[in-house]
């Protein structure tokens, strides 16, 4: 179970909503709003290699058909216990039931090329039985058919008959002068289920009969006739048997429905995942997204890493409810160490909601396309600390983010925003402090509400976890902020888990130097410009430019001169600074060898990989070959099989097989097809066997037959 508050501070919910929006249907959306991390590697494994499954067969063209697929779940529920169901919410259970056939068909044809998309279909039942009854008693409107039962159809004869009898009554009324003189128009018409005559309230006493109602001018009173009310009581009676027997039929179609109830939900589940599987796919399409490859060894290596949120919020996507703002310079990432991908995506500008208007002479150029600037971060290779420094507007936490955001994302099946190659480790938890946290009702500070939250990170972090901490340190006196961030240091180091901390105090720079399972890293930043490159450095040292950002916004320049002699007098009086100097650059020359052959082996095994894949491909498609060959050695007449360029939804049955010229007479409906032996595919009931290896068998999933109307009651 993954860290909520870690959750919360990575605003991965808004991931959620992401791929919830590219849901098919209410199910696919509600299993994505609940997804979550595992930290179970199989389980990881197989739900990222389902996406990759599912991404290739849309970039295919072989989209799967989540039309007409409803949350029906309600209504099964409800037949379980005994309820009645509605035409309307049969109608609904009948049209989900043929979707569900659709997919179930789906997974059938994409099981050869997409096995683990195949896999998928053990443990759904065959509906079609139950969706044919229910279409058999309900018309398109869900009115129930005249043909549902016997019962049914000669009570609506006979409803017809009687209703004709009363309706020539009151045509030989109307013929009379009398009537037509009191009529206040020429017609009888039909209040309820009655047959009433528009009589003026004057003459409402010249006719015998009962008054249904009135009009709303009280000008009109209409009348049922004394002399259809004895066929109008039959009727009534006729009606309300109808009603009945109506009862009867819903009754019969609700328990048919509950017949089928376990596993019909157990299938709607299986279709549940199908619908987010295909959303988080759509996701990885939308947003150029690559499998990361996951290992238990620690590594994190990601290359051309991108804040999913932030490209979100660049490209508009309507999924979110916020859309960014483009500052008046159009930089790549305007992005700051705040906490919301708003803010990291807001303008510079300093103006306010309050400030005066002011016109320009001339429209100002469009900004270009704003676009996430790629990073590139790797950790549990040499070290497992990365200690990240630089000016507090120098994207750090946006580098921090990114990193949570894509383990937690991987975590959950999905694709990330990073290069192909990128390498994730299997986290036990990923545990985050990030941002300004300060809480009023407690009556907590920022740099309280830090501590306490850096203790809960530290006793529940193992070596197998992942740890982000933003700005430590910080919020207090910086000496004494320096000797605690030593110090966590330290235990994160005694912990052995990889953790990213960012920090502006200087001291902390020279933690990575003494500590060979730590290094230091920068964020590129702009000093002419005052504005973050957001590029990370790893083996580099950032320097907050203080003095120089100080000097370019403006503060006067003698007292700028001061500081910086200040500075060198502090600095002189370290003796050991060229030293460092020195370090620092023969570990920078290090890493970046090291870079460029994490580069080389992630190739290397890209090719490893692409090789196994592509041999066990073809020895996956030899096996079926064969297999094939030999269930068309033993056709016999009679057997069902499928000729895939007549359609794979058209099975049919063989009529005659002539071994000699290995050709075959295939019946499809009423027309016959002469056809190749080596075209047909044999077509083989499912059975409960049929479950993958190491798994328990399933459970039958077509149910027994169940009794007839006739014996309903």
């Amino acid at each position: 179970m993954m860290d909520s508050h870690t959750l919360d501070l990575l605003e991965f919910d808004r991931i959620r909503l992401l791929v919830a929006a590219r849901a098919a249907c209410s199910l696919g959306k509600e299993a994505a709003k609940a997804m979550a991390p595992s930290s179970d590697p199989g389980r990881i494994h197989e739900q990222i290699a389902l996406t990759t499954e599912m991404a290739d067969a849309i970039r295919s063209r072989i989209s799967p058909p989540l039309g007409g697929l409803h949350d029906i779940r309600p209504h099964v529920r409800r037949a379980q216990v005994g309820a009645m169901l509605e035409p309307e919410d049969l109608a609904q259970v009948a049209e989900t039931l043929r979707a569900l056939g659709y997919l179930d068909q789906w997974l059938v044809r994409v099981g050869d090329q997409f096995p683990r998309l195949g896999g998928l279909r053990h443990g759904v039942g065959e509906f079609s039985a139950v969706a044919t009854t229910i279409e058999g008693c309900l018309d398109t409107r869900a009115k129930v058919l005249d043909t549902a039962s016997r019962r049914l159809s000669s009570l609506r004869r006979e409803i017809g008959q009687a209703e004709e009898r009363i309706q020539e009554t009151l045509r030989r009324m109307l013929r009379s002068p009398e009537i037509k003189r009191i009529l206040r128009y020429p017609n009888f018409t039909m209040v309820g289920h009655h047959y009433v005559l528009p009589i003026s309230k004057d003459h409402r006493g010249e006719v015998q009969g009962s008054v249904q109602r009135t009009s709303a001018t009280n000008e009109t009173v209409y009348i049922e006739p004394a002399a259809i009310s004895e066929q109008s009581a039959q009727l009534s009676y006729l009606r309300s048997r109808e009603a009945k027997e109506i009862r009867r039929i819903l009754r019969w179609l609700s328990a048919q429905v509950a017949h089928v109830a376990d596993s019909l939900l157990d299938t709607l589940r299986i279709m549940a995942d199908v619908d987010l599987i295909q959303a988080r796919a759509r996701y990885s399409i939308d947003y150029a997204m690559f499998p990361p490859d996951m290992n238990a060894e620690g590594r994190l290596v990601l290359r051309q890493a991108r804040h999913p949120l932030l490209e979100a919020i660049f490209r508009k996507d309507p999924a979110l409810d916020v859309v960014a703002s483009t500052p008046p310079h159009g930089n790549p990432i305007p992005a700051s160490d705040a906490s919301a991908p708003e803010r990291l995506a807001a303008a510079s500008g300093d103006a306010s909601p309050s400030d005066p208007v002011i016109v320009a002479p001339a429209p100002a150029p469009i900004p270009a396309p704003r676009a996430v600037v790629p990073i590139d971060i790797h950790l549990g290779v040499r070290f497992r600390t990365l200690v990240v420094t630089g000016p507090n507007t120098g994207g750090k936490t946006v580098a921090l983010k990114t990193v949570g955001l894509l383990a937690v994302m991987a975590q959950s099946g999905l694709h990330v925003p990073a290069g192909e190659g990128s390498q994730l480790p299997v986290f036990d938890a990923v545990l985050a402090d990030i941002g300004d946290e300060q809480s009023l009702e407690q009556s907590l500070s920022t740099f309280s509400s830090h501590v306490r939250r850096i203790s809960e990170v530290l006793s529940g972090a193992t070596e197998r976890s992942l740890v982000l901490l933003d700005e430590v340190g910080a919020g207090t006196d910086p000496a004494e902020g320096a000797a605690l961030g030593w110090a966590i240091l330290d235990e994160l180091d005694s912990i052995g888990c990889n953790a990213i901390v960012t920090t502006h105090i200087g001291e902390l720079k020279s933690y990575a130097m003494g500590n060979g399972r730590a290094e230091n890293a920068a964020v590129e930043f702009d000093v002419e410009t005052l504005q973050p490159r957001y590029r990370v450095h790893i083996g580099d040292v950032g320097q907050s430019n203080a003095l120089r950002i100080a000097r370019r916004l403006g503060l006067p320049e003698h007292i700028v001169r001061r500081a910086e002699g200040y500075r060198e007098k502090h600095q002189g009086a370290s003796s050991s600074a060229p030293e460092w100097e020195l370090i620092q650059k023969l570990r920078k020359e290090a890493e970046d060898a090291r870079q460029s052959a994490l580069a080389a082996q992630a190739e290397a095994e890209r090719s490893r990989e692409a090789l196994a894949q592509r041999l066990a491909d073809l020895q996956r498609e030899a096996q079926r070959e064969e297999s094939i060959a030999d269930a068309r050695a033993r056709l016999q007449p009679g057997d069902r099989v499928v000729v895939p360029r007549l359609g794979y939804d058209r099975p049919g049955r063989i009529v005659k097989l002539d071994p000699r010229k290995k050709t075959a007479v295939i019946a499809i409906g009423h027309v016959t097809w002469d056809v190749a032996i080596d075209e047909l595919i044999p077509q083989v009931a499912r059975t409960p066997d049929e479950s993958p290896r190491g798994q328990q068998p399933t459970r039958s999933t077509k149910p027994k037959a169940f009794r007839s109307l006739d014996d309903f009651e």
